[in-house]
């Protein structure tokens, strides 16, 4: 995957154990907000270079607050952005812009989520990239397309609106709501992630260096991320409805009450409700005509429901999750973000970690390798924090020039 245009990093030895997959990628990030930051750092966090290019005013997220770190930099800010160098470029600069195509010319990545057309203007678009870098994988993310949907809004929220996800979303009485979490905007940096990751295997196999353009979408990641409900209506001409917590195929898969708190049942399988039955001492239930089979017990859940729930009021949420995972029946309780994270330090995940030398919080990064480790080296930068040691680096001609090694300064709280 290395190319000749940007510092090379000493081969690591087979028995490095510190060895990142990315190693010798440099990423020249052009995106802001959520969806791009989130793929550039899954990218850093395996190893690859990236250069946080932002405008003056810094990434929008900086100032998307409350709620804040104890240093006052914004928790959305941070939670996307670690191991990552940030330089302030005004691309409507003459000086700026043409930092800017330097570091395009010497990236293997370029990420930009910019409306479309945008860049094109300033001279960064992939034409203009791909001609001083041949082996450059360019990648635009929108919100709706680059054709008839350029010019609307790319915002997550239009996007579950627009997509349809919103009208599956809540009790079937009720209205419409979002999802709990930018959804789209997170599914739309994995698919970048990926594509970025299958144009630099494609650039090492097809025999000429060549780069490609990828092109990713709030909308597109969307009707795919909706996989059954989306493939409910192409491929069976149904129209998925809000059902509240219920699923269209499966039951029991919801939350069901206890004797405290809701419980989640999820007897996906024949077998499982079996187990599920005995558990609760229904047992003979499994061969009632209207039960015995998923697509008998779907159809009447309205009758097996009240049967279940008679059962599961006899005790706790905390009870009914322990006898019913002992023997093999999915099920959880309904916990906070607090009480998520508690749990998965429960099971050894070891989901926080400590970034950079000011060991600033934040969640792992969700893929463990068998021979490699991602990295935590870097707090996410202050604005600008990496503006003069990438601008003399970019001015430098010898482009072979390795990259001075990430610094983390003290910063003050309004610089973050």
């Amino acid at each position: 995957m290395t190319s000749t245009i940007h510092p090379p990093q000493p081969a690591p030895s087979a028995a490095d154990t510190h060895l990142r997959p990315l190693q010798g990628i440099l990423v020249a990030d052009f995106s802001r907000i959520l969806a791009g930051p989130y793929a550039t750092m899954l990218l850093a966090d395996m190893g690859a270079e990236v250069i946080k290019v932002e405008s003056p005013g810094g990434d929008d997220t900086r100032s998307w607050m409350p709620p804040v770190r104890p240093d006052g930099v914004s928790t959305y800010y941070s939670s996307i952005n670690r191991n990552k160098r940030s330089i302030v470029l005004n691309l409507r600069d003459p000086d700026d812009a043409a930092a800017a195509r330097e570091l395009a010319r010497r990236a293997d990545v370029l990420i930009e989520n910019f409306k479309p057309g945008s860049l094109a203007k300033l001279g960064l678009g992939y034409e203009h990239v791909q001609r001083i870098n041949p082996a450059i994988v360019y990648c635009s993310i929108s919100g709706f397309g680059t054709t008839e949907g350029a010019n609307l809004p790319g915002y997550d929220l239009i996007v579950q609106a627009m997509s349809g996800l919103m009208s599956l979303t809540g009790d079937p009485d009720g209205p419409e709501y979002r999802a709990g979490i930018s959804v789209f905007d997170v599914i739309t940096g994995l698919h970048s992630a990926i594509g970025i990751l299958a144009a630099l295997r494609h650039r090492d196999i097809c025999g000429t260096g060549a780069g490609q353009h990828i092109e990713t979408s709030l909308m597109a990641s969307a009707l795919s991320g909706l996989v059954n409900q989306t493939g409910a209506f192409v491929a069976g001409g149904t129209v998925p409805t809000r059902m509240g917590n219920a699923h269209p195929s499966l039951f029991p898969y919801e939350p069901l009450p206890t004797a405290d708190n809701d419980l989640i049942v999820a007897a996906g399988n024949d077998a499982q409700f079996r187990r599920l039955v005995q558990v609760l001492g229904i047992s003979e239930i499994a061969d009632d005509p209207r039960f015995s089979t998923n697509s008998d017990r779907t159809t009447n859940r309205e009758e097996l429901r009240p049967i279940l729930v008679e059962r599961l009021r006899t005790d706790t949420a905390r009870y009914w999750f322990t006898k019913l995972n002992a023997a093999g029946v999915p099920s959880g309780p309904i916990n906070t973000i607090a009480q998520g994270v508690e749990y998965a330090e429960e099971l050894g995940l070891e989901p926080v970690v400590e970034v950079g030398a000011a060991k600033v919080p934040g969640i792992r990064n969700p893929i463990s390798f068998s021979a490699a480790t991602p990295r935590y080296d870097f707090a996410p930068p202050a604005l600008g924090e990496h503006t003069d040691e990438i601008k003399r680096w970019l001015s430098n001609p010898d482009v072979t020039a390795q990259l001075p090694e990430n610094s983390t300064p003290t910063r003050n709280k309004e610089d973050a």
